[in-house]
This record gives C-alpha cells, structure tokens and sequence, in this order.
C-alpha cells in the first residue's frame, strides 16, 4: 500500500490529487478546491491553503504573489428562526 502525502486533512486531499487537478486545468486555488474540497474542510483552508499555493506556483510556474487566496467564508452552523429573530427561547 502506497503512503499518501495528505494536503488538506479535513478532507483528506492528498499531493497527487492536487497535481491531478492542476493538470486537468486548474490554474487557481479555487479551480483546486472545485476539483477536490481542498480547503472545504472544518479549517476552511486556513491549514492547507499556503501549501496548495505552492504546489500550484511550483506546477504552472506562477510567483506567488500571482496566486490569490480563496475568499474566507464564516463557519455555518445550524440556526433556528428565533435565533435570527432575537426571540428568546424560555
């Protein structure tokens, strides 16, 4: 059984997935994560988002400053109506 070099370890994405993707055309952060949920994980690509820009700098021959970083997103939890509401739930 071959050893997997994981990228993203909320979503399990490892290197050669990240390689994949960059040859199936991925040429952003945002085309990777598209591909294969890197970066979609609890950490929301706060752990893996540098080293997915570096793959990808290293694979297209991009500088880094080239490379932009996804957008952050807040955390979505499940919320009920009177939450948003302000109603009390006592």
């Amino acid at each position: 059984m071959s050893e997997k070099r994981l990228v993203c370890r909320c979503e399990e994405v490892s290197y050669e997935e990240i390689i994949d993707a960059i040859e199936d055309g991925a040429r952003t952060l945002t085309g990777i994560k598209r591909r294969t949920r890197a970066g979609m994980g609890l950490c929301q690509g706060r752990t893996c988002q540098k080293l997915m820009a570096q793959i990808l700098c290293a694979q297209t021959g991009q500088k880094p400053a080239e490379v932009r970083l996804c957008r952050k997103r807040a955390p979505v939890r499940p919320t009920t109506f009177a939450v948003l509401g302000g109603i009390d739930d006592e």
